[in-house]
């Protein structure tokens, strides 16, 4: 029988004034453990939970709570127990051991508990205070740890994935969600919680800890749960909130960095290459862009990446970088993906956009120096000297024809350069300086090239250097006028019936010379005339008959220049 089930029988002795004081007045206390950190002691109307083990003098046991398997609970100083122990507990904190000596006449008097206290005995009690609390007792919130910055906090309606360690008042362990290896997700205040938590998370950042002392009356109460926690038991739950969100929440941004000039803001259909971080909002690491040492490209707004992303990335500008935080409802939603995105996840990307382009957009052209008095532009065929400084939009340095001793030389229209160059080295003056932007399907494509990322657009600093004019293409040769009159007499200078290359050469160099016409524009003119003179010797003999001799205008039947 324990000392709580023997309060009737002592209310009965206490009516009765039996019992002898004996030698001892009061109940001797020894407090042969206490705690460090005591939060709490024992009052007169406190709620307490504890358990003990009672013997005689002689050390033979008459009640134990071990042996029962369950604590004693009950109220201090409302005479539902002993005097003795009443008095005994007072001033306990949780963990602290005594060890209780309660005199007859504080215990069960002279009259005992038949068959198992005799009558006058001194009792002798070992106790340890488990819980302790109060009918007035509020939720105890410690905040342990919080993030310097916190744009929100938790509020019902809340969903909320959290970790936590659950004990007991006295330290025992009944519950962990590390020990699953998943956090625990509910809705906050909707009921799915006890009181205690629902009102214990309110308020709380991502990221912040908390110890959350829950009383009894806002836990499981009297029936408990299960085998672990035990009737009227205060919980203490040591949280940390990993992420929240509610299912009315769009995406947020932050602006981390924005270039002051921003002529140009994505928008739906463009195509971005951008590099990544993606954490979860504890700061843990699942993908990145810059791990694979590739941006991620991608249409926005048409669906192929997560809803928030396709949000996030609308308005940004070349070289910004942006902070994007995605609900799950707008990202992988309840399941999650893979091993590292869990379900129902808030997902932080922070995005720098390397650039972003149309698939209608054309080669962007500013001219950043044009001569006066400029009247001659290039134009398709002409043969052009220029400089260059190519890079992409980050300022990566690609390739330089200042690498070079000399400058780029190609001929307009010729396929030798990427088409966008191409346009825009078209009607520019000699001397003219420009900037071109170039959009990757007017550059080098999805798949790039050596040295060029795939989907790049790229930048040129272009410097015109000199120009000559071009020819038609197909023609090594035009003459500006027409040509001379029995030309194979002409060519033919020693006048023996054949057109050895030397004689055609000298020819052809004499025509230039006077102005009568010109070469297709080249660095190496002699290879121009030695390609005239193969075309011409058809049967490759090293000369030229009267019949193999043919202007370019009685094949192609064009009558607009006639020429070699």
């Amino acid at each position: 029988m324990s000392p709580g089930c023997l309060v009737l029988l002592l209310s009965i002795l206490g009516a009765l004034g039996l019992g002898d004081p004996g030698p001892l007045e009061d109940v001797v206390i020894d407090r042969y453990y206490i705690p460090k950190i005591c939060l709490r002691e024992v009052q007169m109307g406190d709620f307490i939970r504890y358990h003990y083990n009672g013997t005689f003098k002689d050390g033979k046991k008459f009640d134990s709570s071990y042996d029962r398997g369950a604590t004693v609970a009950g109220v201090v100083g409302v005479g539902r127990l002993i005097t003795g122990m009443d008095r005994g507990l007072q001033g306990m904190c949780v963990n602290e051991r005594r060890h209780l000596i309660v005199p007859p006449h504080l215990g069960y008097g002279s009259i005992g508990v038949a068959g198992l206290i005799p009558p006058d005995a001194t009792l002798y009690f070992d106790v340890v205070m488990l819980d302790i609390w109060n009918k007035n007792d509020k939720l105890q919130i410690t905040t342990l740890s919080k993030p310097e910055h916190c744009n929100r906090t938790v509020e019902n309606s809340d969903f909320v994935r959290y970790h936590y360690n659950g004990t007991l008042l006295d330290g025992t362990p009944f519950d962990s969600s590390y020990s699953k290896d998943s956090t625990y997700d509910t809705y906050v205040g909707t009921g799915w919680l006890i009181k205690g938590m629902d009102q214990g998370l309110l308020g709380m950042c991502a990221g912040e800890k908390r110890s959350i002392i829950i009383p009894p009356f806002l836990a499981y109460g009297e029936k408990g749960y299960g085998t672990v926690i035990p009737p009227q038991a205060s919980l203490v739950f040591s949280v940390l909130l990993v992420d929240f969100h509610n299912p009315k929440d769009g995406i947020f941004l932050e602006h981390l960095e924005v270039p002051e000039s921003c002529k140009r803001r994505a928008v739906i259909g463009d195509f971005v290459r951008y590099h990544y971080n993606g954490t979860l909002m504890d700061g843990t690491l699942f993908d990145s862009s810059y791990s694979r040492n590739h941006t991620y490209n991608t249409y926005i707004g048409k669906g192929y990446i997560i809803p928030g992303m396709d949000q996030g990335l609308q308005g940004v500008c070349m070289g910004e970088r942006r902070r994007v935080i995605i609900p799950p409802h707008l990202a992988y939603g309840e399941n999650g993906t893979g091993n590292k995105i869990p379900g129902s996840a808030v997902l932080v990307f922070d995005v720098h956009i390397i650039d972003f382009h149309n698939p209608a957009d054309p080669v962007e052209i500013e001219t950043v120096y044009r001569p006066e008095g400029c009247n001659v532009t290039t134009r398709d065929r002409d043969f052009i000297r220029y400089h260059y400084n190519c890079s992409l939009l980050d300022g990566t340095k690609l390739f330089s024809s200042h690498d070079y001793e000399k400058p780029q030389e190609v001929t307009l229209g010729a396929n030798k350069v990427i088409e966008g160059l191409n346009t825009g080295l078209l009607n520019m003056c000699a001397g003219e300086k420009r900037v071109l932007i170039i959009p990757p399907h007017l550059g080098h494509g999805e798949s790039g090239a050596r040295g060029v990322p795939g989907s790049a657009v790229l930048r040129f600093e272009v410097e015109l250097i000199s120009m000559e004019e071009g020819v038609p293409e197909g023609y090594l040769f035009i003459w500006h006028g027409d040509p001379p009159a029995s030309l194979y007499e002409q060519m033919d200078l020693n006048k023996d019936g054949e057109i050895p290359a030397d004689e055609f050469s000298t020819f052809i160099k004499t025509q230039v010379a006077e102005g009568k016409g010109r070469l297709m524009p080249s660095s190496d003119p002699e290879k121009v005339i030695a390609d005239m003179f193969r075309n011409q010797d058809r049967n490759q003999d090293g000369k030229i008959t009267s019949e193999e001799l043919k202007l370019k205008s009685d094949e192609d039947q064009e009558k607009i220049h006639e020429e070699l």
